[in-house]
């Protein structure tokens, strides 16, 4: 009887725990799991509402600089010769599959991210907060760290605490480890799955500015190995991508 009454206590415990965390990952939450590839690729990042980027500018004198180093040789793409994590929000335009994993209810509460470009793994702590930034600076990251919260069917993540070897896009658009990223990710259809992301970085940027991602659900691909500088997968189904 002792062992029944254990195991009861338990399974209550269990039930309270996942009704605790019901607002990220319960019966409400929207289903984002899935296999997602994006059907365009584009190396100059794309703001929304068009334009050029909102420069300071101390952000023209970086971005200037790391164009003329990338193409005279003085500075490196080391995303692409050594396969570096690319860093927000240049991940985004990944013309390569990724896979977005949602932890079962109960802590602790999580969404992982599988990008099969240079095996990258961002990992989204949901329902906290996003620490200070002096915390955060302590410990940067390429891809930052990432923090979620279900807004109705949208998932909202913020993200600080990024190094400053990596750029905005492939054209070297730079970003200080001041900046900050708010992600908003959602179905637009059964098959759709959008990202708009916002960028504020008052030292590089004259104001928040946005840019937009679409990818199509793709359960039907599994994520391959990714060797560095070697021939890959076929993308001939991505527009812009160089054949």
């Amino acid at each position: 009887m002792e062992d029944v009454r254990v195991c009861a206590a338990s399974a209550l415990a269990g039930i309270a725990a996942a009704a605790l965390w019901a607002p990220a990952f319960g019966a409400e939450a929207p289903d984002i799991s899935g296999t997602y590839w994006a059907t365009a690729y584009s190396a100059k990042i794309q703001i929304v509402g068009g334009g050029d980027l909102p420069l300071t500018a101390a952000g023209k004198a970086a971005y200037d600089k790391n164009m003329a180093g990338l193409k005279n040789g003085s500075i490196t793409d080391d995303a692409r010769k050594i396969c570096l994590p690319d860093g927000l929000p240049r991940l985004l335009a990944t013309p390569y599959p990724f896979e977005i994993i949602q932890s079962p209810p109960g802590p602790p509460g999580q969404i992982t991210i599988f990008y099969e470009l240079s095996h990258q793994v961002r990992t989204v702590d949901m329902d906290r907060k996003l620490p200070s930034d002096d915390d955060l600076v302590a410990y940067p990251y390429y891809n930052g760290h990432s923090y979620g919260r279900f807004e109705g069917d949208t998932l909202v993540v913020e993200s600080a605490g990024f190094n400053e070897k990596t750029f905005i896009d492939a054209t070297g658009a730079p970003h200080t480890d001041e900046m900050h990223t708010i992600e908003r990710i959602r179905k637009i259809s059964p098959t759709q799955l959008e990202d708009v992301v916002t960028i504020r970085d008052p030292q590089y940027y004259s104001r928040d500015w946005q840019a937009r991602f679409v990818y199509n659900l793709r359960n039907d691909v599994r994520l391959e190995d990714y060797v560095c500088g070697e021939p890959h997968r076929d993308l001939s189904s991505v527009a812009g991508v160089r054949r």
